[in-house]
């Protein structure tokens, strides 16, 4: 635990400009790679923070010029079965489907097949307000409410523009998913849930696929006990996947596989609300500057699960942690109001390789 709290206590030491505003945004420097002992020393730290979490099972990958660089399964995936954790390990995604869906999202707005200020009823989207809701009112968590006043992070909400997909284009949602994002990336790995009728469409088999997953477990006051994990799939959530999966899918968004340079501009542009005032999230992502470098993140929590992204692409570097847990996002709850600090496995990656170096 020495290492970690050393970590954390330099962390703390501050995070923006002296007079506490917003540090400005650094012109871009691709950080140096990752060295044995660097990468040694952070998969200890990991360690440390996975058994204060209590976590049963975690894996983790680090993304560096382009490339996995580093991957890695701690604990047990199954304890029962004594089955170790390793970098292929599936876990739920839970809310880190929305950037998923956000890149699909935002290749229709590419086609000129939807417009972001599409009132959602043109979708047969019905919901009460006191005004218009405009489909980028439900992508950035603006659309309780007076939509744009302020923002409040809603899963339900962000799962209302599943109808968007099939009125546009005659596909569902999980069809447009698996052809247009996973078999091009050629996951095994990763799916829509292994539980929901999704699945089928991606030819895998059923049995093998769930062999492979973490098993669910949560915490109370006797501590660790077997659990469940949702059937659901759409936007929102149920993504099931390994960290070298998702790490892979972070390179394709930065290499543009999927979108142009302009429509992932778009999408990692920060709201603004009507009164002028920047948001935390953009478009199926959370964006947050930190000592005068960008970060543009997601994290999930759900039953039995937590997962969290962290992309530094000014130092083309990224990093994905996944637990079979909540523990990583229960205990932080700072991370739906935009706070990605209050998550010390954030910060432990940015102390490591994208600020403390």
């Amino acid at each position: 635990m020495g290492r970690t709290l050393v970590v954390l206590c330099v962390l703390l030491m501050g995070c923006g400009a002296p007079d506490g505003s917003a540090a400005p945004l650094l012109p871009q420097r691709v950080a140096p790679a990752p060295t044995a002992e660097e990468l040694a020393e952070f998969q200890e730290a990991l360690e440390d923070l996975r058994l204060s979490h209590d976590i049963p099972s975690m894996s983790a990958a680090l993304v560096a010029g382009g490339e996995i660089v580093w991957s890695a399964g701690l604990g047990q995936a199954d304890p029962q079965r004594g089955i170790a954790a390793t970098p292929s390990t599936a876990y739920h995604y839970a809310s880190l489907t929305k950037p998923f869906a956000a890149v699909l999202l935002m290749q229709l707005v590419e086609e000129g097949l939807v417009d972001l200020d599409d009132p959602v009823s043109k979708y047969g989207i019905d919901l009460d307000s006191d005004g218009t809701i405009r489909l980028r009112h439900l992508l950035n968590h603006t659309s309780e409410g007076t939509p744009g006043d302020a923002y409040h992070y809603s899963g339900n909400r962000f799962g209302y523009i599943e109808p968007v997909f099939e009125v546009v284009t005659g596909k569902t949602f999980d069809e447009l998913m698996v052809e247009r994002l996973l078999a091009p990336l050629e996951f095994v790995n990763t799916a829509p849930n292994v539980d929901d009728s999704a699945f089928r469409l991606t030819g895998l088999d059923r049995d093998q696929f769930r062999a492979n997953m973490a098993a669910p477990y949560e915490s109370d006051e006797d501590g660790l006990r077997r659990s469940a994990y949702r059937d659901f799939f759409g936007p929102a959530a149920g993504m099931i996947g390994s960290v070298e999966d998702m790490a892979l899918f972070s390179i394709a968004v930065d290499e543009h596989q999927f979108l142009s340079e302009a429509s992932t501009a778009l999408m990692m542009t920060p709201a603004v609300s009507n009164s002028g005032t920047t948001l935390p999230y953009a478009i199926g992502w959370f964006v947050t500057p930190y000592r005068g470098v960008e970060l543009q993140w997601h994290y999930g929590w759900w039953d039995a699960a937590s997962a969290l992204i962290v992309r530094a692409p000014a130092r083309d570097m990224a990093f994905v942690v996944m637990a079979n847990t909540d523990a990583m996002s229960s205990r932080h709850r700072g991370l739906g109001a935009g706070d990605l600090l209050d998550s010390p496995f954030a910060e432990l990656f940015l102390e490591s390789f994208v600020t403390g170096r």
